[in-house]
């Protein structure tokens, strides 16, 4: 590669990277303008959207009680499911052994 560029004419060398520079400034210019316009078009889809169909508001939570009392059916139910993911991956292993 080096011997080819060595025995071509300077003029021809020059223009070549003249040209190359010139492909290489078009083309990182045209993937910033097309980025900006897809930043800017996601934004104004995002704003539409939100027009369009507004965010719905959280819902208000009752006051707990007895917070002791509130936590011990989420602790048995989240056991519960535990177990059962557990029974399924145990099945699922058993059967993929067979």
């Amino acid at each position: 590669m080096l011997t080819l560029l060595t025995n071509m004419p300077r003029d021809v060398l020059i223009r070549q990277l003249q040209d190359g520079l010139v492909l290489l400034v078009l083309g990182m210019g045209f993937v910033f303008i097309f980025l900006a316009i897809l930043v800017f078009a996601t934004k104004w889809t995002s704003k539409v959207c939100a027009r369009i169909s507004p965010a719905a508001e959280p819902k208000k939570k009752a006051p707990a009680t007895n917070t002791a009392s509130a936590a011990a059916p989420a602790v048995q139910s989240s056991t519960a499911k535990d177990a059962e993911v557990a029974a399924a991956i145990a099945a699922a292993y058993s059967k993929s052994r067979n």
